[in-house]
């Protein structure tokens, strides 16, 4: 194994798997709802290339430097809750969607008495071209919907974006206020997934569609792969108040680390599993489904 190669691995080796405990605003401004609901059920937990992996790392630490920047210009910012000293972390009232802010600035040179919400983003020389010909809005939506999440959830109406062009360390600057009506729409959008039971409809039948082929979801979409087996991927198992989640089975809250392990009691939820249910135990201690193929799958305690 070469040089190159031997990072690569040790990066994968180190890496370890994400359960978001929310639903992130970064995820919001999908056009999938299906797929954002997976991703919130951690139906499908990624793991990534030695490669893309050090390639986030790369933004993670533009981050910083960002910040730097901005000082330089006069501005007051702060990267971290002064209360807290830890990221600017913010939930709706159901404690189950949010996410973490970049940071907050006051003393931007373009409105000096106005606070801003903070996105730092990098990217290719592709997409900082069509960023800078059509604005965030047009250009990166996903990015848009997070910055308006933001707003709402912080009472701040306006944001700056900055973005990294990762091949030339150009700047791209832009200002984006806040659009109650908009983020109105994403709210809604979240707790429709949120409260969902059960997955929404794909964006698209065609496996071969664009945003199809390339999610991370799409063998257990539009494929056979059997979900990762956790709490969320469970009959029994549904998101409560402030942030909680409950088990019907055991008739208790369940901790996050519990929610990562599932317990032998695990049922999928019948519409994860690519078959149909022929045949169930009455005290549901399992489930009988026939696959496409005719093959005869039974999940239950102790069977999986």
């Amino acid at each position: 194994m070469d040089t190159i190669q031997k990072i690569w691995a040790a990066r994968e080796t180190e890496q370890k798997p994400s359960y978001r405990q929310h639903l992130g605003a970064s995820l919001i401004g999908r056009a999938c709802e299906r797929a954002i609901w997976k991703t919130w059920r951690w139906v499908t937990i990624e793991r990534h290339s030695g490669r893309l992996l050090r390639l986030f790392e790369t933004g993670h630490l533009a981050e910083a430097r960002i910040v730097s920047d901005l000082r330089l210009t006069g501005a007051t910012v702060y990267d971290h809750d002064p209360e807290t000293g830890q990221q600017f972390n913010l939930r709706d009232e159901s404690g189950h969607f949010g996410g973490s802010m970049d940071g907050v600035a006051v003393g931007v040179l373009e409105a000096p008495e106005t606070w801003h919400v903070l996105e730092f983003k990098t990217h290719n020389q592709k997409s900082f071209d069509k960023l800078r010909k059509d604005n965030v809005k047009i250009s990166k939506p996903e990015h848009y919907a997070q910055m308006q999440t933001y707003m709402m959830l912080s009472s701040i109406e306006w944001a700056v974006y900055l973005a990294v062009c990762k091949n030339d360390d150009d700047l791209y600057f832009e200002r984006v206020s806040y659009d109650a009506d908009y983020a109105a729409l994403l709210l809604d959008k979240a707790h429709r997934i949120i409260g969902a039971a059960s997955p929404p409809e794909r964006i698209s039948s065609d496996p071969a569609w664009h945003e199809c082929r390339f999610c991370a979801h799409h063998a257990t979409c539009h494929g056979e792969k059997l979900p990762e087996m956790n709490c969320r991927t469970c009959i029994f198992s549904s998101p409560i108040e402030d942030g909680n989640w409950r088990c019907e089975k055991r008739n208790c809250v369940i901790p996050y680390d519990l929610q990562i392990k599932g317990c032998l009691e695990h049922l999928f939820l019948p519409q994860l599993v690519a078959g149909e249910q022929v045949d169930a135990d009455p005290e549901g201690r399992w489930v009988e489904y026939k696959t496409r193929n005719g093959s005869v799958w039974r999940n239950g305690t102790g069977l999986h």
